[in-house]
């Protein structure tokens, strides 16, 4: 299902080995344990107007845990952020932003992010090309949530 989230229901029975009838049960139960999701569409940044994607890097002031909701909320409230990490070492957390050009990535940069009484840093990295793998790798062979 990864690899394909239009795949039908017999498909995917016949793929695993199930009757279509069990298949359609174990797709319900990983929906409802909230192992599966969602599914989701591969849209054309280009046809929405978007015409940069960045990583943002971001270091918090003082104590990044008190600074950490605050800016949290912010961004999450931003069109252009598409993704949020929380990460260890020098930065806080890094965004993936999209916009439609350099100029819209200033304004973001500069009204919303460098604006912000949290942030003490900001770098921003273009994204040239972006690739990225078909599914997720499956690290519990033996434990695996679809068999069971």
């Amino acid at each position: 299902m990864q690899k394909d989230a239009r795949i039908t229901n017999k498909e995917l029975a016949a793929e695993v080995g199930l009757a279509p009838s069990t298949c359609h049960a174990r797709v319900q139960r990983l929906e409802g344990e909230g192992i599966v999701r969602g599914f989701h569409a591969d849209v054309d940044p280009a046809a929405l107007g978007i015409g940069l994607q960045a990583i943002v890097s971001v270091q918090l002031t003082g104590n990044p845990k008190r600074r950490l909701d605050a800016f949290l909320a912010h961004v999450s409230s931003l069109d252009e952020v598409v993704h949020v990490y929380q990460v260890a070492g020098r930065n806080d957390l890094l965004l993936h932003v999209c916009v439609h050009d350099v100029q819209h990535m200033r304004e973001l940069v500069m009204n919303q992010l460098s604006s912000r009484p949290e942030a003490q840093q900001i770098e921003s990295a273009i994204v040239y090309e972006h690739t990225r793998a078909e599914c997720l790798p499956d690290l519990n062979p033996d434990e695996s949530v679809i068999g069971r």
